[in-house]
């Protein structure tokens, strides 16, 4: 993680928030090649359950929204960690992570009642990773909300919130995008948008932020159909990490909740093996019919849905798949990094990007600077117009494909004095490492499709 991170920050992906004034933990900026990449998941993303999926939209809800609806969601009451501070070194602590650490996964701590975590950590006199002792305060729950106020005055009649979650926003406009789109159920809501939380532990890099980015789509199906769609988005979240952003599957795994939610039938996560554990990456989860019935039941106004064969009046039930961007980006970044051993005995840092992921898709490198400037801007100014494209002429040519290899583009172009003569480059492939000479007319098309 330490060599992940050093490349994050020296190759522009990411960057600790605030940190000329020494940073604010949990908070991170995204450098130029970080925005790319995180684009590149969003762009997959979105193709796959909103594009190609049939009968499914996109909102882009408000940040903002009227303090009810996180009444009626339940996240006023009951959005919160069971926190334990220690007495010895003054720090805090989730009590479900110091289980899930000690406990190397083994057990999480997964919807257990304060009086179980505490029995549990007293049972395995858990010491505090900070300082070592052995000295904690009882478990308490701790808001995870961000509360702020609308208006010049300050009081309970003014509290909103920053939303913590961008699915309320799909619940509230169910009946909004149904009608104005003539939408018959089952029909789909993906939303990408900026959620926050305030969150006290140790994030392990990006994993957990104060705020994040969630790739959120809810179907809204009839109650008789949702097992079944249940196990699709299952199968589907799987299908679009191995194949649409390219992550070997031996690092990722199902985990069933060992505790539902009252309102819920299912929830199952998809975890990816970190270098510091398996961790959640994911979550589908079978939601009844309860948000609907709760923003009908707080706004007064009913979110029935009437089949227009039928008549049949119901509250659709919610099949909801829900992940942060953050962690697919760590998730990615991760999985691509990799260190490689050459025959002249060097070790290579390359970033096996699935190509259509990658920041930059080619590279145009002019051998030399003197005199083949010119046609080098020449082809990179051709292909910048059909994807990304970075140009380098700093450095031994060898330095410059190994810095390439580190932000993980696919393919290198390299203009030599050769090119003058027979408008050939050298194309260079960044996983086999192999070349060949490509018409500068034929470029174009040879990319074609590798995207």
């Amino acid at each position: 993680m330490d060599k992940l991170v050093a490349l994050c920050k020296g190759r522009g992906f990411v960057f600790a928030g605030s940190e000329i004034y020494g940073g604010l933990a949990n908070s991170w900026d995204y450098g130029p090649l970080g925005i790319e990449l995180k684009e590149n998941i969003k762009r997959e993303w979105w193709k796959f359950f909103v594009q190609e999926a049939d009968n499914s939209v996109g909102i882009d809800a408000g940040i903002l929204m009227h303090p009810r609806v996180w009444e009626a969601s339940g996240h006023v009451g009951g959005f919160s960690d069971p926190l334990m501070d220690c007495k010895g070194c003054k720090t805090r602590h989730r009590a479900d992570n110091l289980i899930d650490v000690s406990s190397k996964g083994v057990v999480t701590g997964d919807g257990w009642t304060h009086e179980q975590m505490q029995k549990y950590i007293d049972d395995k006199k858990i010491n505090c990773p900070n300082c070592g002792k052995r000295d904690w305060t009882p478990i308490r729950n701790f808001n995870l909300m961000f509360k702020t106020h609308r208006g010049v005055t300050e009081d309970s009649n003014s509290v909103i919130y920053l939303r913590p979650e961008t699915a309320q926003g799909q619940y509230v406009n169910f009946q909004n995008v149904q009608r104005s789109m003539r939408l018959k159920v089952p029909f789909g809501i993906g939303q990408v948008g900026k959620a926050f939380r305030n969150e006290i532990t140790p994030g392990n890099f990006i994993f957990r932020t104060l705020e994040f980015e969630q790739l959120e789509h809810q179907l809204f199906c009839k109650a008789a159909d949702s097992d079944n769609y249940y196990i699709e988005y299952k199968k589907k979240i799987w299908d679009f990490y191995a194949e649409r952003l390219g992550i070997n599957t031996k690092n990722l795994r199902y985990h069933d909740h060992e505790n539902l939610v009252f309102y819920a039938k299912a929830a199952v996560d998809m975890q990816y093996k970190f270098c510091f554990g398996w961790k959640e990456i994911n979550g589908t989860h079978h939601r009844s019919e309860y948000d609907l019935s709760q923003h009908t039941k707080f706004s007064g106004k009913d979110q029935s849905y009437t089949d227009p064969v039928t008549n049949e009046k119901y509250i659709p039930t919610v099949i909801e798949s829900s992940m942060g961007l953050t962690r697919a980006l760590l998730v990615v970044l991760h999985d691509a990094y990799m260190e490689e051993k050459l025959d002249d005995g060097e070790t290579r840092v390359v970033l096996k990007l699935k190509p259509s992921l990658a920041p930059y898709k080619v590279a145009v490198l002019p051998l030399q600077k003197k005199d083949l400037t010119d046609k080098s801007r020449e082809v990179y100014r051709m292909l910048c117009k059909h994807f990304m494209v970075t140009y380098d002429d700093t450095a031994s040519i060898g330095k410059r494909y190994r810095r390439q290899d580190e932000i993980g583009t696919p393919f290198c172009v390299t203009v030599d004095y050769d090119t003058l003569n027979d408008g050939c480059v050298t194309v260079r492939d960044r996983d086999s490492m192999k070349q060949e000479r490509v018409q500068i007319a034929e470029l174009s098309q040879y990319f074609g499709g590798r995207f």
